[in-house]
């Protein structure tokens, strides 16, 4: 009886594991893995065993070591596969585009982006390699900053008239950055708090009044930040001072 039991045991664990891989040529058995590996990331987070992984391909532990030095050299490969590879070339160009309003040009942009972001993969290893100390989110997020946020704060102050002078302060990066997130927590509540949120149409039109919030009370409080003297019409908010 206890034979027959382990026998069982066996047999279950035996077809849990993928089929061995055989006759795999070197460059697609590297990108087999790192399919694999981008969506075990996102299922375990980056405390997943890389034995496991090899388990759930079907190769062999040391198979995944050939073509990845490390598991932090795979990692690295997911942040250009997953994060560099979904940035679009054309987007800072977009922003600098004065042919378009600001608003129009920030709609699109924010658009194209959830388009090519809001994934589970995506969303899922960019939360667990925060909670890791990974630098993927600081390398990522100067990105961002660094070719959209201080653009598009540029364009703004250029736009809508306000007389600043000088960099973009950290002041404003605060203000893109509360557009940013706000359009990010639409990922974050779909694909990890798995609660429901807008699709298609009426997410894009929930991504545009998030960009309407933010020109409307950047402009305001650019104003009142840069020309003290400036009087803020009746029935809007006045800059809290800091």
């Amino acid at each position: 009886m206890a034979r027959t039991v382990r026998k069982s045991i066996q047999a279950g664990t035996s077809r849990k594991a993928a089929p061995r891989r055989k006759n795999m040529r070197a460059a697609e058995r590297e990108q087999v893995i790192l399919e694999a590996a981008i969506r075990f990331f996102a299922e375990r987070g980056f405390e997943g065993q890389t034995r496991e992984l090899a388990k759930r391909i079907g190769i062999t532990h040391s198979a995944i070591y050939r073509h990845f030095p490390s598991k932090e050299a795979l990692i690295e490969r997911v942040y250009e596969h997953v994060y560099l590879g979904s940035w679009q070339k054309h987007w800072p160009d977009l922003i600098r585009d004065q042919t378009l309003p600001i608003q129009a040009r920030l709609t699109r942009f924010y658009c194209e982006y959830a388009d090519k972001i809001f994934n589970s993969e995506w969303v899922r290893i960019f939360i667990f390699a925060g909670l890791k100390s990974f630098d993927i989110n600081k390398r990522y997020l100067k990105k961002v900053i660094d070719e959209i946020g201080i653009p598009t704060l540029l364009e703004v102050r250029s736009e809508r008239g306000v007389q600043a002078k000088g960099p973009i302060t950290s002041w404003e990066k605060e203000l893109f950055w509360g557009m940013h997130g706000h359009i990010f927590y639409i990922a974050l509540r779909k694909y990890v708090y798995g609660t429901p949120t807008p699709e298609g149409a009426e997410r894009d039109a929930l991504i545009a009044n998030c960009v309407s919030q933010f020109l409307l009370g950047s402009e305001l409080l650019m104003r009142e930040r840069f020309a003290p003297s400036h009087k803020v019409p009746a029935g809007e908010l006045p800059l809290v001072k800091e």
